[in-house]
């Protein structure tokens, strides 16, 4: 006789609810129904499988165990693939529909959200993309904890277990105000600047890299500004505050601030950073998932993130 399961999806749902929001008052809020229906859930759902999920602070809401969060991932990796089994059992014409979960690098999204959304409601107009916003460190967990199927970031801190496919390779740019003497020249190298003071997108990861750009000329820079936001840094340097070294190019050298900026391409040579598609490694990615994926790599070529018009 085959074996059965005890557990219900709606049990499991109800589970990963209360995980994320930490409180079950909050999930049945979320979930729209009573709080004592979340509660007999996860109740019956740890008295079938023999485990503690949470552990239950009066007044500091739940922590999950560790046994919970094991079975985060595999809960919503079933549930994500039990909506895949209802959309083919309805048939393909009707597409794919429900929630694809990606994540993005932080300063990424301007860049590549916009084009990616707008040509997934068009290919893809039953999908509903929910995007998470990072640095690396919360893309990296959010990968491993199920959260995301997939993230866009640059390959930097993301530890073993996760799959990368390279999108682009990427060199760095120094940015200079665009009234500096080095302004019209094109081209620089880091040397030249590594004297002046130096505005530091301070990103975990991020700063690190660009700080080992700078460094590895031999010149330790004064750090004048620091800021996680890009175009405050960006608008620190039109305004004279110091240069600064990034990857991404809008397409416009105006600033936040009204100034301009000058971008100067590296003549010294230096390592280039990975645009990746990051996944965990061994986990099936769903219908849906796979199809903004595909949409993504399709989209994403280094030109993406350069300026259209050249300037």
């Amino acid at each position: 006789m085959a074996e059965t399961v005890g557990f219900t999806l709606t049990q499991l749902r109800y589970f990963v609810v209360a995980a994320e929001t930490g409180s079950m008052t909050a999930a049945a809020e979320r979930l729209l129904i009573a709080q004592s229906a979340v509660s007999t859930a996860v109740s019956n759902l740890e008295h079938e499988l023999g485990v503690q999920l949470f552990i239950r602070r009066r007044g500091k809401g739940l922590v999950t165990t560790p046994a919970g969060e094991r079975l985060m991932l595999q809960a919503r990796e079933l549930l994500s693939h039990a909506l895949d089994v209802a959309a083919e059992a309805r048939g393909v014409e009707g597409g794919l529909s429900g929630p694809a979960r990606i994540g993005c690098f932080v300063t990424l999204a301007p860049f590549v959200l916009p084009k990616l959304l707008a040509a997934a409601e068009e290919r893809h107009p039953r999908l509903r993309i929910e995007v998470l916003e990072g640095e690396a460190g919360e893309l990296d967990q959010a990968l491993r904890t199920g959260r995301i199927d997939f993230a866009i970031t640059y390959d930097l801190g993301l530890g073993p277990g996760i799959a990368r496919e390279t999108l682009a390779s990427l060199p760095a740019h120094a940015l200079v105000a665009a009234g500096h003497p080095l302004a019209g020249r094109g081209t620089v190298d880091l040397a030249e600047l590594a004297h002046e003071p130096l505005v530091l997108l301070d990103l975990p990861h991020s700063r690190d890299y660009f700080w080992s750009l700078v460094t590895a000329t031999g010149i330790t820079p004064v750090i004048r500004h620091r800021s996680h936001n890009y175009e405050a840094v960006r608008s620190l340097v039109a305004l004279g505050h110091g240069f600064s070294v990034l990857h991404q190019r809008p397409a416009t050298e105006e600033t936040y601030s009204g100034a301009r900026v000058a971008v100067l391409a590296l003549t010294n040579e230096h390592p280039p950073l990975d645009l990746v598609l990051a996944r965990m490694d061994g986990v099936r990615q769903t219908a849906r998932a796979a199809a903004v994926a595909r949409l993504a790599c399709e989209l994403l070529a280094p030109a993406v993130l350069e300026p259209e018009d050249g300037g």
